[in-house]
């Protein structure tokens, strides 16, 4: 009986450390997977906005997009949240806006809170570009990404003695270099809109949708050639007719727009002006224009007014 119990041992020993091989491989595999997903889910919403904010201030997108992502736990912290903070930034002296409590170096400290990301984006720009502390990253060439890194982390960023390490870890473990050129971003990442932007086009998000704004003598057609994508589908994005015409500055939704307006937005109804159609309404809050008729209980015969309330979730 002691030999066969011994021999009984070894044989579930041995089968428990194949168990836990297997789970600790399974558990890595997950570990390794969520975070990446998380992450480039991350990287493909925010990209277009730190490229833009490149192209406006000069700060390299790969240091932002690292930023962002380290910041903010690729957009799960409770800062970008409740507050749409992505960068980490406190109240300061200059802020007038709102702000919530969190514990970090102190308790119960102020933090800038944004009405969107977006927002908290053009910010983090203004901040480092007007603060005289980070002055000396400007004389940087915008591809040093690792003379920014550790430029920031100097220049006393953050307290977090590994800051410049961490985020050169992101930018080369996420390839997010690329982005500080336009043109090579776009041979890399398809028809991302990096090298668009860099063309002059302004691109922003509405209702959680990403829009661009169209330039003179842009068509639909132009603009799915240009972003490898199909007319039809822009036009059907924008509730738009076949022999819709674009003029500058109009609204060009990239994706399917909501049937309602976003909780975040604070409102539930829209006052009518002067010279609004639904379709307008419907293309300033990213929301479907059959939505918005069903919504109000219109129907196609409905004549809006001036002064009128439209309900918009």
């Amino acid at each position: 009986m002691k030999g066969l119990f011994h021999i009984d041992c070894r044989s579930l020993a041995k089968g428990f450390c194949l168990l836990a091989m297997v789970w600790a491989m399974s558990f890595h595999m997950v570990c390794a997977q969520t975070p990446k997903s998380a992450y480039q889910t991350y990287i493909e919403r925010y990209a277009p906005i730190a490229v833009e904010q490149m192209e406006r201030y000069g700060i390299p997108a790969s240091i932002t997009l690292a930023q962002g992502l380290l910041e903010s736990a690729a957009g799960q912290s409770s800062l970008a949240r409740k507050a749409n903070n992505h960068f980490g930034i406190k109240v300061g002296m200059n802020w007038t806006g709102p702000y919530v409590l969190k514990d970090d170096d102190y308790k119960d400290e102020r933090f800038r809170k944004y009405r969107s990301a977006e927002e908290s984006y053009e910010d983090h720009s203004v901040f480092l570009r007007s603060g005289q502390r980070y002055a000396s990253l400007f004389k940087l060439k915008p591809t040093d990404y690792k003379g920014w890194a550790h430029g920031l982390k100097s220049a006393g960023y953050a307290t977090n003695p590994h800051y410049a390490q961490q985020l050169i870890h992101l930018i080369e473990s996420y390839d997010l270099a690329s982005y500080d050129n336009p043109n090579a971003a776009r041979k890399k990442h398809g028809h991302g809109y990096a090298a668009d932007i860099a063309s002059g086009y302004t691109f922003g998000s509405c209702n959680g949708v990403q829009y661009l704004l169209a330039r003179e003598g842009d068509t639909y057609k132009s603009i799915a050639k240009m972003l490898g994508s199909k007319a039809r589908k822009l036009r059907k994005y924008n509730d738009a007719p076949k022999q819709a015409i674009l003029h500058a500055g109009d609204i060009v939704y990239l994706h399917s727009k909501k049937s309602k307006a976003s909780k975040k937005l604070g409102i539930k109804t829209h006052v009518v002006k002067s010279g609004e159609s639904l379709y307008a309404i419907s293309q300033s809050y990213g929301i479907r224009l059959k939505s918005l008729y069903k919504l109000n209980q219109f129907d196609a015969s409905h004549v809006l007014h001036v002064g009128d309330t439209i309900r918009i979730r």
